[in-house]
């Protein structure tokens, strides 16, 4: 960056998702601003799902190496309903126990492409920095 020049960062200052443990660094890591990407993009292709089948998704689909804790996923699916990008529906499952299950409405495929573009430029920057460092 330029002296005296500032830009605002796309990344938000929350934590969400974070590297497992497991991994040889034994460090907690998060990626910031990146539960909304993963979110929206496991429920574009595997809709209705109730907040726990989320989580073991986006887990699952990393090869265990992201997790997301209950903590941070609930109050994000809340701002997302909020904001209009997913739906949620309580429904009655076989046990008969109720679960809060979400849909993407029109509004959250749109977020999911401009969350989608702000990752790959983020991506590639990254990826700038470790080949040119």
């Amino acid at each position: 960056m330029r002296p005296g020049r500032h830009v605002a960062s796309p990344l938000k200052s929350y934590l969400d998702v974070y590297i497992s443990s497991d991994l040889i660094t034994r460090k907690r890591d998060s990626l910031h601003g990146s539960l909304d990407l993963l979110v929206l993009k496991i429920l574009s292709r595997r809709p209705r799902l109730h907040g726990y089948l989320l989580m073991s998704a986006i887990q699952d689909r990393s090869g265990d190496v992201l997790r997301v804790e209950e903590g941070s996923l609930y109050p994000a699916l809340h701002r997302m309903e909020e904001a209009g990008w997913i739906r949620a529906e309580w429904v009655k499952k076989d046990t008969g126990r109720r679960a809060r299950v979400y849909e993407l409405t029109a509004a959250g495929k749109k977020q999911l492409g401009a969350e989608e573009s702000r990752w790959q430029s983020v991506s590639l920057a990254i990826n700038r920095v470790l080949r040119e460092a």
